[in-house]
């Protein structure tokens, strides 16, 4: 151990307490570790007090002042505590001027604890530049422009840039090389870091598409059914995006699958302010048919269709006239049916709801008839893209269309239930018992 003497030390301090413990009789090494500890001691009491009177008194007084202050970026520095990681480096500071002279009986120890507090302060001070970061990023939230932006992925790059550089200082200062050869080591083995951050740099590439290319913003409502996710985006980040479902669960999925895989997003539909409906009501076929006079009488009570039948009937009359169809076999001619005068009654209703979009598509046609009946499809979009009054507004339509179809003497198909099969086995085994109670009756 290289322990400096009296006539070495360079120190006034240190020079003065060794001088003391030699006049007490203490030998000059023992004075050397006597002189070490106590100036130590003293120097970590004064290190506390410097701490608790920066984090306590200023950091309180700042603190209050800034929630009195009407300026939010102050707020966003206190949540973050910048406050507190810029107190956190006055002590680190003071430490440098008087590692010297608490270390002047050893000189060797003085560069290696010199060392150690400089790592200290690169992370000290790369703490307190993240928590400005991050008050930046609170602060842009706030702004209309910025609301939907993947922020967090930003940050963490700017994160990720500076723990690297920090390591590099560090590794420079703990071996005493140039940053540039660590730097070119690193080149050396950029195989083995691209396959350890591979995610990171797929995501942060995936991050600057997402965000350039306007694909998905924070609060926008996406599908991707192959992971399980439908629901609201509330976080992206750069190696993942954080989606809540509809039943509360939360579904992560990586960065970089927003652009190799396919999604939805419903952010074009609640932009446009419509929602689509396309629902069908299945038809029974052979309820189909013309309608006799008596039945298009009937027919013309009802308000929105009256116009239409009148015209129409004309227009009928008219070609059958001129084209003197025998109207003995109902099928020459032209002829009103139940099917067509339905589907133009859902036409004119829904023209008429007024939470249907009259300036977006508004269909009701015939799809394919399959072994389902004949669908009558309403393809259209309600003026509130709000979920629950959506399926409301749609509700409303479908109660009065399937209530109002029996007065154009239609009927829905349905498959024939358990119950209905049931019930035709009981008829038929009722008729037989009873016919068999009959014989035994006159039997006896």
């Amino acid at each position: 151990m290289n322990i400096r003497t009296i006539t070495d030390s360079s120190s006034p301090i240190y020079q003065w307490t060794y001088d003391k413990l030699i006049e007490w009789g203490v030998s000059a090494e023992q004075a050397n570790l006597i002189n070490l500890f106590v100036l130590l001691g003293l120097l970590l009491i004064l290190l506390g007090l410097v701490d608790f009177i920066v984090r306590k008194v200023l950091v309180n007084i700042l603190t209050s002042v800034a929630s009195k202050s009407t300026i939010k970026f102050d707020d966003y520095l206190v949540s973050n505590k910048a406050l507190v990681h810029f107190a956190r480096l006055i002590p680190l500071i003071i430490s440098i001027y008087f590692i010297p002279i608490v270390f002047s009986g050893f000189p060797t120890w003085i560069a290696p604890v010199r060392k150690f507090v400089d790592i200290l302060l690169v992370f000290g001070w790369i703490m307190l530049i993240r928590a400005l970061f991050r008050s930046v990023r609170d602060h842009l939230r706030t702004k209309r422009g910025f609301q939907d932006k993947p922020l967090d992925s930003y940050l963490q790059v700017i994160n990720i840039f500076m723990f690297f550089i920090a390591g590099v200082i560090v590794f420079s200062m703990v071996t005493g090389k140039s940053p540039w050869a660590f730097l070119g080591a690193l080149g050396a083995a950029s195989a083995i870091l691209l396959l350890v951050f591979k995610d990171t740099i797929m995501g942060f590439v995936a991050s600057i598409q997402v965000s350039t290319n306007d694909m998905v913003r924070v609060g926008d409502w996406i599908e991707m059914p192959k992971y399980g996710a439908d629901g609201d985006v509330i976080e992206i980040n750069l190696n993942t995006v954080k989606i809540q479902n509809w039943d509360k669960t939360i579904t992560t999925v990586p960065t970089y699958l927003l652009i190799s895989d396919s999604f939805k997003n419903w952010r074009g539909m609640q932009n446009a302010g419509g929602r689509r409906i396309k629902r069908s009501i299945n038809i029974k076929i052979s309820s189909a048919r013309y309608l006799t006079s008596e039945e298009i009488e009937q027919l013309k009570k009802i308000q929105l269709l009256a116009p239409y039948i009148v015209e129409r009937q004309a227009e009928i009359d008219k070609y059958n006239m001129e084209t003197q169809a025998d109207r003995s076999m109902p099928v020459n001619g032209r002829n009103m049916t139940n099917l067509g005068l339905f589907r133009q009654y859902i036409n004119r209703y829904t023209q008429h709801h007024p939470k249907i979009r009259k300036d977006m598509t508004m269909l009701v046609r015939q799809l394919q008839p399959t072994e389902h009946g004949l669908p009558i499809e309403l393809y259209m979009f309600t003026s509130d893209t709000r979920w629950a009054v959506y399926e409301d507004i749609m509700s409303d339509i479908f109660d009065h269309l399937l209530s109002a179809i029996k007065y154009f003497k239609l009927e829905v198909f349905e498959a024939p239930a358990s119950d209905d099969i049931r019930s035709l086995g009981l008829s038929s085994g009722n008729s037989k018992g009873g016919v068999g109670l009959q014989v035994r009756q006159s039997e006896g």
